[in-house]
């Protein structure tokens, strides 16, 4: 039309050549990171019903699942574990002979080019599936288990992690686990910290296949709403 000015922006969509010079994002094996949930003891396999397809892993199948996933071309990995036995602190989480601790060991011994990142959370180690330590009124005590959560985070670092990933939500873990790491000299382990995590069922196949449903209450009061969302 004469006389009207606008921009022809169809110009860098004129062909597959020319949008993919231009194109800004791209989602590729490289961009994906793998959870894997590894469990203390298990000899293979163990298939998890509630996410077909998927399955918990003894140490020996984690490095084979790693070493097929280096090949497909997936960079790294995130480790939740299940330990054979839990207790009221969660003392598993923080064991440096833990199930976890001894994975990342396994692993960066056998794929050492994998990225390996830790799950910081106490609600797969604790016999009642919170995540955090407890009041006598069954509450989760957020400042109470913040030192717990950065021994975690810790002893992941110093087991070889390259990432920590604390996902308790609960107020201030991060700034906890940063203090905790630069304290210990390991001011070069990175922190993924779960931001927004909601109090949601599609948490349900998880819990299930990291054996952290909580045996009473719910979550609602450390997670966010998902009203919120």
């Amino acid at each position: 039309m004469e006389g009207l000015e606008f921009r022809r922006h169809r110009r860098l969509r004129s062909s597959q050549a020319m949008r993919g010079l231009v194109r800004e994002t791209e989602l590729t094996p490289a961009h994906l990171v793998a959870p894997l949930f590894v469990e203390e003891g298990l000899d293979g396999r163990a298939p998890i019903e509630a996410m077909p397809g998927q399955s918990r892993l003894g140490l020996e199948a984690l490095v084979e699942e790693a070493r097929e996933l280096r090949d497909a071309g997936v960079p790294a990995v995130l480790l939740f574990g299940i330990p054979a036995s839990k207790d009221e602190r969660g003392s598993g989480a923080y064991d440096d002979h833990g199930v976890v601790q001894e994975a990342i060991r396994r692993l960066k011994d056998a794929v050492p080019e994998m990225l390996v990142i830790g799950d910081v959370c106490l609600c797969e180690y604790t016999s009642h599936g919170h995540c955090g330590l407890l009041t006598d009124e069954g509450e989760v005590d957020n400042d109470a288990s913040l030192p717990l959560l950065a021994d975690m985070a810790v002893s992941l670092a110093d087991a070889g992690c390259d990432i920590v990933a604390p996902s308790d939500m609960l107020d201030g873990r991060v700034a906890a686990i940063r203090e905790a790491l630069d304290g210990s000299g390991l001011s070069d382990t990175a922190i993924l910290s779960y931001a927004a995590k909601f109090s949601s069922a599609f948490y349900g196949p998880f819990r299930e296949a990291a054996d952290s449903a909580p045996s009473f209450g719910d979550r609602r009061g450390y997670q966010m709403d998902p009203a919120n969302a």
